[in-house]
């Protein structure tokens, strides 16, 4: 399963506007992608509610994994950006 780590960069981090933001692009997509903590229990990515859940402030690192690896790298690109800018 590609993973890939990269570090959230919302200055909010992954609370409301950027989770919903996130959470719409990976509904979108044609296979499952999952979001978390090292160490915690990853969350679907199409729910926004579920990213909130993840605490991830600006700066943290989360995991960003799925089948598809075009689909993995659309989403942890998303969640690199200041999504709420």
């Amino acid at each position: 399963m590609p993973t890939k780590s990269v570090v959230v960069g919302s200055a909010v981090g992954l609370h409301a506007r950027p989770a919903a933001i996130i959470s719409e692009a990976a509904g979108e997509l044609d296979s499952e992608v999952l979001i978390g903590v090292p160490g915690g229990d990853p969350v679907d990515a199409s729910s926004a509610l579920m990213i909130m859940t993840l605490g991830a402030g600006k700066g943290a690192t989360v995991e960003v994994s799925g089948d598809d690896e075009t689909d993995v790298d659309a989403i942890a690109a998303l969640v690199v950006q200041d999504l709420d800018a």
